[in-house]
């Protein structure tokens, strides 16, 4: 999962909380909100019953705390006929703005309390505008081993979410095919809430044998199984013109499904692996996997044949057209219709 991690991943930590096994601080921070928000919930959701919620689950917001010392007072009771409560204080990142301590130093007046903090409080501490101020709180809770500090950053397009969505379906005990994982992740961009949910969804309707299919995608998310992005990269793999120019007009009589943005961001994603695999030093198999991002051999074969199409030349220079059809498709420079920048695109590349 291509996420930062700094102690845990996303995956690991939301089994922990599930399992209902709690630290009594939980630090979650960085750009990617999704992850921040489901780790947040399932820790409420697990570890207090929907009655124990009135008298045990205190939310905070950063703005209104001036003075953290409150937050430490809160966190020094005790639950009210439950084993825990739970103390959320959210939008860090405005803790203490409205007087002249700063943020920083309002959070760092935590490291005390992290360094003895009550075992039948849990406290989780939300910021969702990058890396959190309070360097010395983060530092006491790590060195204490008091909780968990979870950096969650934004994820690229392409390759890294499969990745996200490989290991997310490993992680329920499904299986999926590189078909059938191209499509979800070409479908969601990069909206990492968006295929957490369209993957869940699968995982209700999957067979006994726990495969999620190109079939069971196209009938419960409405992706067609063969005119979708992995079959358009697949025909531009083997130069199939046929092919490729019969999904691009799939794409024009249904754009709201198949918007151009993502493709031309799987278009770059795919050639920029082509010039990766062309001009990398280590060919070894590791090598590769490394370089192109990937724990598949089969993603890697797959490269390695379309590459024999392609020319180191022509991958740099079919890099920069697609760069000026996705600056032309946003409507700068050009009022061409975005289908038929895509359409010119495409020619562009099978005749390079």
């Amino acid at each position: 999962m291509a996420v930062k991690r700094e102690d845990v991943n996303f995956i690991s930590l939301l089994n922990e909380i599930e399992s209902k096994n709690f630290k009594p601080i939980y630090i979650l921070h960085g750009e990617e909100a999704y992850f921040i928000d489901r780790l947040e919930e399932a820790i409420v959701q697990n570890a207090l019953t929907p009655d124990e919620r009135d008298f045990n689950l205190s939310i905070m917001y950063g703005a209104d705390v001036d003075d953290i010392r409150s937050i430490i007072s809160m966190c020094k009771q005790y639950p009210a006929m439950a084993r825990y409560q739970v103390v959320v204080l959210r939008e860090a990142q405005n803790v203490g703005r409205y007087n002249s301590r700063g943020n920083a130093s309002e959070l760092n007046v935590l490291k005390h309390y992290a360094t003895q903090p009550m075992p039948t409080t849990i406290l989780v501490v939300c910021n969702k505008n990058g890396a959190i101020a309070g360097k010395d709180f983060v530092d006491a809770v790590k060195k204490g081993k008091t909780g968990v500090v979870f950096r969650s950053d934004k994820l690229r397009e392409g390759r890294p979410m499969e990745l996200a969505a490989l290991d997310y379906i490993k992680s329920l005990g499904c299986t999926i095919d590189d078909k059938a994982l191209s499509m979800i992740a070409a479908n969601v961009g990069n909206d990492i809430s968006r295929l957490y949910t369209e993957i869940d969804k699968l995982k209700i309707v999957v067979s006994d044998d726990r495969k999620i299919t190109p079939e069971l995608i196209e009938k419960h998310i409405g992706i067609s199984k063969d005119y979708n992005n992995f079959e358009l990269e697949e025909a531009l793999g083997t130069r199939n013109a046929k092919k490729a120019f019969e999904i691009i007009t799939y794409y024009e009589k249904n754009p709201k499904a198949n918007p151009t943005i993502m493709t031309v961001s799987m278009l770059f994603s795919y050639f920029s692996k082509l010039l990766i695999y062309r001009t990398v030093k280590d060919r070894s198999a590791d090598g590769l996997m490394k370089a192109l991002g990937t724990k598949s051999s089969f993603r890697v074969r797959k490269i390695g044949d379309a590459s024999k199409y392609y020319s180191t030349a022509a991958c740099v220079n079919i890099i920069s057209w697609i760069r000026e059809c996705d600056v032309k498709s946003k409507g700068m420079g050009s009022r061409q219709d975005s289908n038929a920048l895509l359409r010119e695109l495409i020619y562009k590349i099978l005749h390079s």
